[in-house]
């Protein structure tokens, strides 16, 4: 088992940064690869980036690229989603996810253990 809790939400102006956190326990961070996917009301859930196991690869959904970084520290067993230049369709509850893979996956299933989510807001 893979516990994850995001920290960082919160509400910030369009144009503003926000830093995700995402905290893992439980079994050898660095044997998963992880995600950072959201869902905005009424809408699925969708993955903005992937990062694999060792940081070499990453992946990005065409919305965010140029905007937002995926990172991750083994050593803290933490991943990281840094946003810029937010815009009002960002406005989603943020979930981490981890997968028993060296690569990171870009679908829902992919993925095998999740967070509760962290609320990011952006306002006009």
């Amino acid at each position: 088992q893979v516990q994850l809790v995001e920290s960082g939400g919160g509400l910030v102006q369009a144009g503003g940064s926000l830093r995700l956190s995402c905290a893992a326990s439980g079994r050898t961070f660095s044997n998963y690869a992880m995600g950072w996917f959201r869902q905005a009301p009424g809408k699925e859930r969708e993955v903005v980036a992937g990062i694999s196991w060792t940081g070499g690869i990453t992946y990005y959904a065409d919305s965010v690229k140029g905007r937002f970084t995926i990172s991750r520290d083994n050593a803290k067993n933490t991943v990281y989603l840094q946003m810029n230049s937010l815009k009002p369709e960002d406005t989603a509850v943020y979930y981490c996810a981890a997968r028993r893979s060296s690569v990171p996956g870009v679908t829902v299933p992919a993925y095998e253990y999740w967070g509760q989510g962290t609320q990011v807001t952006v306002s006009s």
